[in-house]
């Protein structure tokens, strides 16, 4: 289990928020809401958000503006993760991957078990890392972005969490993650099987 340092120190992120969606607009993006809110108390800036409809290209449009800015570190996508033909977050994203979170969409749908059954097969949550810009996709619904949120998001966001988070990987003046290394055995003349 992941714990908060208490030597290291916050260090904010530029987060943008990008709600997929062909029926919302900011009067009623809760989900977009939920995440500007929950980003903004927990620290970090929010630099852009915008809403755009279930269209392959236009996902994939404004999010490739998005990495090559520097104020950018981290991209939250909401919608368009489901099954539907209108549902084409994933295939937005993956493209723009130079390398998948594969553990996000996992852990996503094990923490959603729990709240919607097995209905979260049907979750196509992803993560990826894109010009050292992390790209996080769930689902629309204001409950799944708290999901998202609040179990995992908030504190691999989070330099001081530890063993491990993905601040080192946005910026680089940030320490790595702790050492996973096991601690070595003194060798006692028994040789390494011993």
């Amino acid at each position: 289990m992941s714990h908060v340092h208490a030597n290291a120190r916050f260090v904010p992120l530029g987060i943008s928020v990008l709600t997929v969606s062909d029926t919302r607009g900011f009067d009623r993006d809760g989900s977009g809401d939920l995440l500007s809110e929950r980003l903004s108390e927990a620290g970090h800036v929010l630099v852009d958000r915008r809403i755009v409809p279930d269209d392959i290209y236009r996902i994939r449009a404004v999010v490739s503006k998005w990495v090559v800015r520097d104020d950018v570190q981290v991209i939250l996508v909401n919608g368009g993760t489901g099954f539907t033909v209108r549902d084409t977050t994933p295939e937005a994203l993956a493209p723009l991957f130079d390398r998948a979170i594969d553990g996000y969409g996992e852990l996503f749908r094990q923490l959603s078990y729990d709240s919607i059954g097995t209905s979260t097969v049907q979750s196509r949550a992803v993560g990826g890392v894109a010009n050292r810009t992390l790209i996080f996709a769930m689902p629309g619904s204001p409950k799944a972005c708290a999901t998202a949120w609040d179990g995992i998001l908030e504190s691999q966001l989070d330099a001081r969490t530890r063993p491990c988070n993905f601040v080192a990987m946005v910026l680089p003046e940030q320490p790595a993650c702790a050492s996973r290394e096991t601690p070595t055995v003194p060798d006692r003349g028994q040789g390494a099987h011993a």
